[in-house]
């Protein structure tokens, strides 16, 4: 059954209504050199709330701040009808150690600049960006908690972390009544479908909804590279152009082009663009809310929002799997094996939950 992005759905385990599709804000502003002016920008932001999109997403140094400024102008006049979500981890001024990071100082010092360039009150998510290795646990949800009951921030969500702290963490905010976790941003395509391993089956178990960033693999799975893209070296910023930038995630390799060559095949086959199909297969899967799409023009945006209205035969789905299959693993594959099944449970019957 296909889809519209007003056709809203419960983020992780809160009431919160978001579209299926969550409009990505790394593309306001030309800053780094690819992104949209802000009368491009504006057509896209209008464009996506024309058609009932609410869930739109920024972090706090996107294209130096002008992400976030812009949304600050577009969102004047219908603020509360959306849900605004932001980040804080990244670096506001290089040089500064207590300006990044995911510590109090750096979060409550963040929030506070995110809520004077979104021009609001407050923050609908906010998402600790990276883990950066060197914070307590407690120190983050204790300054995430005081945050939601100050009322700047609503809903608290984390993005690029390793799942054990992830559980870790949802485990003492239960504990101690604290904000729980409600949202898990990831990368998620099918270029990058390691997070299949434990992210996204810990994200289900735990109660958090799963909001994939990269879905179209830096946009090789929109069949714009080809081989002739590879080779040249990785860069160490996102400034520059957005083959750097898909060259320095790892996503434009021989691999990426080989599952983009499948994509572009069933597409083919079902009358529709690569990228709808790439997003669509992200959206097939039972434990994602909301792919983030990260649209630069007009037609690129009307082009993605047609994922919604894919449906896929078993067939189709069956040779995008098979193209970019990743091994699970110890303990998953171990615990797959004939050989495990038959000395745990035999031949008995059992129904999951």
């Amino acid at each position: 059954m296909s889809l519209t992005l007003d056709t809203y759905r419960l983020l992780g385990r809160s009431g919160l209504r978001v579209s299926p599709l969550a409009l990505g804000a790394m593309t306001f502003g030309s800053d780094w050199g690819w992104g949209a002016n802000a009368d491009v920008a504006r057509e896209l932001f209008d464009g996506y709330v024309a058609r009932g999109g609410n869930f739109i997403d920024t972090a706090n140094m996107y294209t130096g701040g002008s992400a976030e400024r812009l949304l600050g102008e577009f969102t004047r006049n219908n603020r509360e009808s959306l849900v605004l979500a932001t980040k804080y981890t990244m670096l506001r001024r290089p040089g500064d150690p207590n300006s990044g990071g995911n510590h109090r100082k750096s979060m409550f010092a963040s929030v506070e600049n995110s809520l004077r360039q979104l021009n609001t009150d407050y923050i609908d998510l906010l998402y600790l960006h990276a883990w950066d290795f060197l914070t307590p646990v407690e120190e983050i949800l204790r300054g995430l908690d005081d945050l939601v009951r100050q009322g700047k921030v609503l809903y608290v969500g984390i993005s690029d972390t390793p799942a054990w702290q992830v559980a870790r963490m949802q485990a003492i905010a239960d504990l101690r009544g604290w904000a729980p976790l409600v949202a898990l941003q990831i990368e998620y395509s099918l270029i990058e479908r390691t997070v299949e391993r434990d992210l996204i089956p810990m994200a289900r178990e735990l109660g958090l909804g799963v909001v994939p960033w990269s879905p179209l693999g830096s946009g090789v799975l929109s069949g714009k590279y080809g081989r002739a893209d590879l080779g040249e070296p990785a860069v160490g910023s996102p400034e520059g152009t957005r083959k750097n930038l898909a060259i320095a995630s790892g996503a434009l390799t021989e691999r990426g082009l080989a599952i983009a060559d499948v994509v572009k095949e069933v597409a083919a086959q079902m009358h529709r663009t690569p990228s709808q199909v790439a997003l669509a297969w992200t959206l097939n899967n039972p434990g994602v809310t909301a792919p983030i799409i990260g649209a630069r023009t007009p037609a690129q945006l009307a082009d993605n929002l047609g994922a919604l209205e894919v449906e896929f035969e078993p067939g189709q789905l069956e040779r995008l799997h098979a193209a970019s299959a990743v091994e699970l693993g110890f303990p998953h594959d171990f615990l797959d094996r004939p050989m495990t099944r038959s000395v745990t449970v035999g031949d008995l019957k059992i129904q999951a939950r």
